[in-house]
């Protein structure tokens, strides 16, 4: 189907853009199985392409606005909501990353999309910094990013602190590259990740303690924390055995309540 409607549209993948369509309906069927839809919902579509996600979740909520880079997608996904009577998409035409500042919605509003992969990082930041922040994100993306994403103690990483920071990730499903057209080198996961209530805690602290501690990952954090944040060795030790964590200890074993209680630490002895 995708690859008939490009070629009839005179049309190829842009493989800078990661245009990997998704073919499987069976794997489109779970994508909006896993973003709890309603009739009353509103989603952010990112990257529709030429809609087959599209198609599936206008059946089932009150509106979709899909945001589409390649004007080229526009136009095809533009016939294809007309020949399958559906109008309760609007479709803008810009850059997800640009368009996201100045997005409104009444009411809570999910996200539920097929992204390309380069795209992965910044969206998922973005999506989980901005002030009307989702009720529920779930999408395809590559698999060792979502393993990521997801990895608890003693296998954190920079990323999944990031995330997990302000979210609940979780895997959904694996999904094989061959769902695909054109088909990727790599697996995919569907990933569920579910926005929490933020603490009252310095933000900017705590992910310049955690980037320090990530700055060299195979060395002991008390080294690294030192180094990069400036100070004595001794100090660092002390903070470090108060929140209860071994200086000997490498950053990938912390969990992230570990490092928000180092960054109430280092916020009242005012090591800034």
């Amino acid at each position: 189907m995708v690859e008939k409607a490009l070629k009839y549209h005179r049309i190829y993948p842009i493989k800078r853009l990661g245009q990997n369509f998704l073919i499987d309906k069976n794997v489109l069927r779970k994508i909006v199985e896993a973003a709890e839809l309603s009739k009353n919902d509103t989603v952010l579509e990112v990257g529709p392409g030429i809609g087959n996600l599209t198609i599936e979740l206008a059946k089932k909520v009150k509106k979709i606005i899909a945001v589409e880079k390649d004007k080229r997608m526009v136009e095809i996904l533009k016939e294809r909501l007309k020949e399958e009577r559906i109008e309760n998409v609007e479709i803008v035409n810009e850059d997800i990353l640009k368009f996201l500042p100045s997005f409104k919605v009444r009411g809570c509003y999910k996200v539920v999309a097929n992204i390309p992969y380069y795209l992965t990082s910044r969206l998922i930041r973005n999506l989980l910094e901005i002030e009307r922040k989702p009720k529920l994100i779930v999408l395809m993306i590559q698999k060792e990013v979502a393993q990521r994403i997801c990895a608890k103690p003693p296998k954190m990483n920079l990323l999944a602190v990031s995330v997990q920071f302000y979210a609940k990730p979780k895997i959904v499903s694996f999904v094989s590259k061959n769902c695909f057209w054109p088909r990727p080198k790599v697996d995919s996961t569907i990933i569920k990740i579910e926005p929490k209530k933020e603490d009252l805690i310095d933000k900017d602290l705590f992910f310049e303690i955690v980037k320090a501690g990530f700055s060299q990952p195979r060395k002991q954090l008390i080294n690294n924390l030192s180094k990069k944040l400036k100070e004595k060795k001794e100090i660092i030790k002390k903070f470090l055995f108060k929140a209860k964590i071994l200086p000997i200890k490498r950053a990938e074993a912390l969990s992230i309540e570990d490092w928000k209680k180092l960054t109430k630490i280092f916020k009242t002895k005012k090591i800034k």
